[in-house]
């Protein structure tokens, strides 16, 4: 259904492009090279699996999560005005 001037299918190549945006964006993030055989962050052994999966790998499952983990929930998702006197 398009609105106004637009053409049928416009909307779905804009969700189509924000998509492909946010895909091409992670993407730039990973790593990519040779991967390191130790963790740099603690030093422990990164097993093979691992290297191969990802290449340029440079830390272990265990620091990875840590630095994945988000540090703390900032944002108020009960939306009760008690919570936000608090």
């Amino acid at each position: 259904m398009a609105g106004g001037w637009t053409r049928d299918g416009a909307v779905q190549d804009q969700i189509d492009d924000t998509v492909m945006d946010a895909v091409l964006a992670a993407r730039a993030t990973m790593p990519s090279g040779d991967s390191e055989p130790w963790c740099v962050v603690c030093g422990e052994d990164i097993p093979e699996g691992r290297r191969q999966a990802l290449p340029g790998v440079k830390t272990c499952v265990t620091c990875q999560s840590g630095r994945d983990r988000p540090a703390a929930n900032l944002f108020n998702r009960r939306g009760s005005k008690d919570s936000q006197l608090r």
